[in-house]
């Protein structure tokens, strides 16, 4: 189906998948084109808003072209332009209302209360058990308040062989009782790929050459041949899970459940498994698809693999489709370690506040400093402290921050000082917070809330440096390197900072030290 509309005067749209946040809102002067049946990374919803109370919604990944006002939308399904109401507000909640309904459920509150760790950025590809340990006792050590550590890619066996490697973790049940005796809780990162040169994919795939042979389980997706498709990703080409087969969900989850009962492992970070990994443009022998087309077949793909990982209590995913009104755990994409790169730190307030009009309130704004791994294999790359510092601020209130690089190695003494403030000030605040969180589980309205949200039709379209925490916490963090100084629009009302001053509505310049984050509540 083809539908096309203009844009009304005054006009602006959000939508499509949070990794293009940057570029949202849409007006009539812009052209922008997005294809979710390809091109879908971090959080989608087959949904675009409109400040001026309209939306656009197709229960299916489509293309969509913005032409300097007019938009063209094509599609598998039924498109349909609705109109909701007169602001972002009114169609943000017609459009929940209608599509992806909240449950009033919340993830478990650790993944809130402190601050979460992840070894990814210390360690890469090399993760060992003598590291892990270390870096969790620094952490403590440092003052920091343990909470969710996850032990990133490089703890396991070939992919699909999730098992600890012992050369590198030769005791991981000691090591786990160790972590959590410091009050961690652990999570294991885990994909849906499997490695085509490792055991278990000789134990669980090779069905191909012998199909009649019972004692094989056709795991992964297949061509029509019957052969395994093998899938273009990060690491190289993989054989890759299919979870609406049983067996499959079984093949993974019985790994799983060994590692929780064998290790007392608590939890797992999904990775990957996008629509793009399920298309047939990225698989080097396109997999059967039956009767179904591309389209709802990769969908239906991403949306099993998420409802998998959903089963456990403590989760994260950072690839999703559809996955709106769901008390799942969302990551943002590695962020670059930059202040000018589109995917840096000017990033970060932008693509999170996409991601709660899509229906993701429950968010993570990836490692502090940046998950870009790149950064941290380069002798030469030489961390940038007053950006580390700046991250941190712009996570501390966020529903949760995560650190990766360790602040220790990276900053000095004062600076110490300033980033555990940030931790401090997430913990402080975590009342509040979970207030807001629990109020969205219910009412589905964002945790992070555009300015246009909250204040309609008062010119904010355009702010993205700036957010509302639920309706009454203006927070204005820094995201331009050496600013001492920033202009903070004010909405109506009364607002008050830490030091008791007072502002009203306009534009005022306010002071924004190093040392924390500005923020304001609304008072009277």
């Amino acid at each position: 189906m083809t539908l096309q509309f203009s844009m009304k005067d005054s006009e602006y749209f959000w939508g499509g998948s949070t990794f293009v946040g940057m570029k949202m809102p849409v007006s009539a002067q812009d052209f922008f084109a997005q294809d979710l049946r390809r091109d879908c990374q971090n959080q989608g919803m087959p949904l675009f808003l409109s400040n001026q109370g309209r939306y656009l919604w197709s229960d299916a990944p489509f293309k969509i072209t913005f032409d300097h006002g007019r938009v063209t939308a094509e599609g598998a399904d039924d498109l349909a332009l609705t109109e909701a109401g007169s602001c972002l507000r009114d169609a943000y909640l017609h459009a929940m209302k209608a599509h992806f309904p909240f449950t009033g459920k919340l993830p478990p509150k650790e993944f809130f209360e402190t601050a979460q760790y992840n070894t990814w950025m210390e360690f890469t590809y090399y993760q060992a058990q003598d590291k892990v340990l270390a870096y969790a006792h620094a952490i403590v050590d440092h003052g920091f308040k343990p909470g969710i550590l996850i032990i990133d890619e490089g703890w396991h066996n070939p992919y699909g062989d999730w098992t600890f490697d012992r050369a590198k973790f030769p005791d991981p049940r000691a090591m786990v009782d160790e972590l959590h005796a410091l009050g961690f809780t652990v999570m294991l990162w885990v994909t849906p790929f499997v490695s085509p040169n490792g055991l278990k994919f000789i134990q669980t795939c090779r069905a191909d050459y012998n199909p009649k042979d019972e004692a094989y389980k056709k795991t992964c997706m297949r061509n029509e041949k019957g052969e395994v498709a093998l899938v273009d990703w990060w690491n190289g080409y993989s054989a890759i899970l299919d979870f609406e087969n049983p067996i499959d969900r079984e093949f993974l989850d019985s790994q799983l459940r060994a590692l929780m009962q064998d290790y007392g492992i608590d939890g797992f970070k999904f990775d990957g498994g996008t629509i793009g990994h399920y298309t047939s443009g990225q698989l080097l022998n396109p997999p059967y698809r039956g009767e179904s087309d591309d389209t709802h077949f990769a969908m239906n793909k991403n949306i099993a693999w998420n409802e998998f990982g959903a089963r456990y209590k403590f989760h994260e995913y950072k690839d999703s489709f559809r996955g709106g009104g769901k008390p799942v755990i969302q990551r943002l994409a590695d962020r670059a370690h930059s202040w000018t790169k589109e995917d840096g730190i000017t990033s970060i307030i932008p693509n999170s506040l996409l991601q709660g009009l899509l229906g993701y309130p429950f968010i993570c704004p990836d490692m502090i400093g940046g998950g870009e791994w790149i950064y941290s294999i380069y002798p030469d790359v030489i961390p940038d402290h007053e950006l580390f510092l700046r991250m941190a601020q712009v996570s501390s209130l966020f529903p949760m921050m995560q650190f990766s690089w360790a602040p220790w190695r990276v900053l000095n003494d004062e600076e110490m000082e300033i980033i555990l403030e940030s931790a401090r000030l997430h913990e402080r605040m975590m009342p509040e917070i979970m207030a807001i969180l629990e109020e969205s589980a219910t009412s589905g309205e964002p945790v992070l809330r555009h300015m246009e949200y909250e204040f309609p039709h008062c010119g904010y379209e355009h702010i993205a440096d700036q957010f509302m925490l639920g309706s009454d916490i203006l927070v204005c963090p820094v995201i331009t390197k050496g600013t001492r100084e920033k202009d903070v629009v004010f909405p109506e009302g009364k607002w008050q900072d830490d030091e008791g001053n007072v502002y009203e509505k306009g534009t005022h310049t306010v002071k924004t030290p190093l040392e924390k984050l500005t923020y304001f509540r609304r008072v009277g």
